[in-house]
């Protein structure tokens, strides 16, 4: 493993809408996949490559994920009167997280192989890039709707639309974040300005990758954490 550490992000802040009545009572982090919460899962991921700072952000029923992972050092950057999606959420943690690039996930997946975070450090050439996603292909997907996120060159350049799913984790640059005005903003507006720039670059992870954002997604998850062991 790389011996480059980076401070993480872990974006905690959605509805889980997709999740149904599961989410009436408790935020889809907090959500139990084989008898853990899914933030869980991720700070298993996060704790084996000794992160310096871990950043949650939160916004429905935040308490509950603030009163889980506080006690486990996380820090909270708690987003009201709304939610301020992916972009503009990075942007409001930064003060937690610091100058440098930041290591990014989703807790609402599973995966099955190397962990994805030492992946992605691996991967991770900053002379060049200014943002690394990690990419699964399709047919190592469980549980995904739809198609792909991105076709990726030979070089590791991506483009729109593909085969290949973008993971939930990431290495970026944070610097642009600053020159954006709205408050709200996707990620997906940073990752364009930087491959219009050939500064965006995507990894491919080796193992599977099962998505945990609706509810019949859950016994598929445990099948998944079920063949590792």
């Amino acid at each position: 493993m790389s011996d480059q550490t980076f401070p993480v992000m872990i974006f905690a802040a959605g509805f889980g809408t997709r999740m149904g009545p599961l989410t009436a009572d408790r935020p889809k982090p907090m959500i139990e996949v084989a008898g853990r919460p899914l933030i869980d899962h991720a700070l298993d991921l996060v704790n084996a490559i000794d992160a310096p700072t871990i950043v949650a952000n939160t916004h429905y029923l935040g308490d509950q994920v603030r009163t889980h992972v506080e006690p486990q050092g996380v820090l909270i950057s708690h987003e009201e009167p709304d939610v301020l999606d992916t972009g503009g959420g990075l942007k409001q943690a930064l003060p937690l997280l610091g100058d440098g690039p930041v290591l990014t996930l989703n807790p609402d997946v599973i995966w099955s192989g190397p962990n994805p975070l030492e992946t992605v450090i691996n991967a991770w050439d900053p002379s060049q890039m200014d943002a690394l996603l990690l990419c699964i292909p399709l047919k190592r997907t469980i549980g995904r709707i739809g198609s792909g996120d991105f076709t990726i060159s030979d070089t590791g350049r991506p483009s729109r639309g593909g085969n290949m799913v973008y993971g939930g984790v990431q290495i970026i640059k944070t610097d642009s974040l600053r020159d954006i005005q709205d408050d709200a903003f996707s990620l997906n507006v940073v990752w364009d300005r930087m491959n219009s720039e050939n500064r965006l670059y995507c990894a491919e992870y080796p193992g599977k990758w099962c998505d945990v954002g609706r509810a019949e997604c859950i016994p598929l998850a445990e099948n998944l954490i079920a063949s590792d062991v």
